[in-house]
């Protein structure tokens, strides 16, 4: 049974940084997409971040590029998402989601993913 479990939110002001993890269990970390989305209040989840775990390849929505940072461990897996420069309109529950890798195109779809975490919030004081 695929697991994930995201650890890392919490409330910071806008400016600061925050490191999210997601722990996978119940499949073979090779050849997998990992992905981030986050939904706030009232609206559509969106794509984040992924990365395929075959060849460290990374994406990213336009709205993160240069501010967060996709990467993982293999070895723990676990993949990470590394958050600067938050600000208030990145609030939202950040789940982490799973799929056997099919290529980048549609990652930013909820629909790309099969297995999901139960989320975690981050909050972005102004």
């Amino acid at each position: 049974e695929v697991q994930l479990v995201e650890s890392g939110g919490g409330l910071v002001q806008a400016g600061g940084s925050l490191r999210l993890s997601c722990a996978a269990s119940g499949f073979t970390f090779d050849d997998y997409a990992i992905g981030w989305f986050r939904q706030a209040p009232g609206k559509e989840r969106e794509g984040v971040s992924c990365i395929s775990s075959s060849d460290g390849s990374t994406y990213y929505a336009d709205s993160v590029k240069g501010r967060f940072t996709i990467s993982s461990d293999n070895a723990k897996n676990t993949v990470y998402l590394q958050m600067n420069s938050l600000k208030p309109e990145d609030t939202a529950v950040y789940y982490c989601a799973a799929d056997p890798w099919h290529g980048p195109a549609g990652w930013g779809s909820y629909t790309y993913f099969g297995s999901w975490g139960q989320g975690t919030q981050v909050t972005v004081s102004s």
